[in-house]
């Protein structure tokens, strides 16, 4: 509308507990966010990460798993699964953990 680029990002942010409580584990959750290139003062551009869930600018607790049009450009999770089984189900999991410097 603005004519600016403007992408989906797909991947994971890291929780953050509540003052005192312990990080959850398996708390972490795939998330999406947009993108949008902005001009740069003095020339060029870059892209700007923002969360509208959240409120906020996409920072270091933001990990980048795909970038695409749509959430169908970048789904996390898809495919065919063959089995012989009439019942199956597949359970997935993923904990965002901070590394020591």
């Amino acid at each position: 509308m603005h004519g600016l680029p403007a992408r989906y990002v797909s991947g994971y942010i890291e929780t953050v507990p509540p003052p005192g409580k312990p990080k959850l584990a398996g708390s972490d959750a795939t998330h999406a966010w947009t993108s949008v290139m902005v001009p740069r003062p003095g020339g060029g551009s870059m892209w700007v990460d923002l969360d509208p869930t959240n409120d906020h600018l996409a920072d270091s607790r933001y990990i980048v798993t795909a970038w695409g049009r749509d959430f169908r450009d970048v789904s996390p999770l898809k495919g065919v699964i063959f089995t012989e089984s009439k019942k199956s189900t597949l359970k997935v999991g993923v904990d965002v953990i901070r590394l020591p410097d």
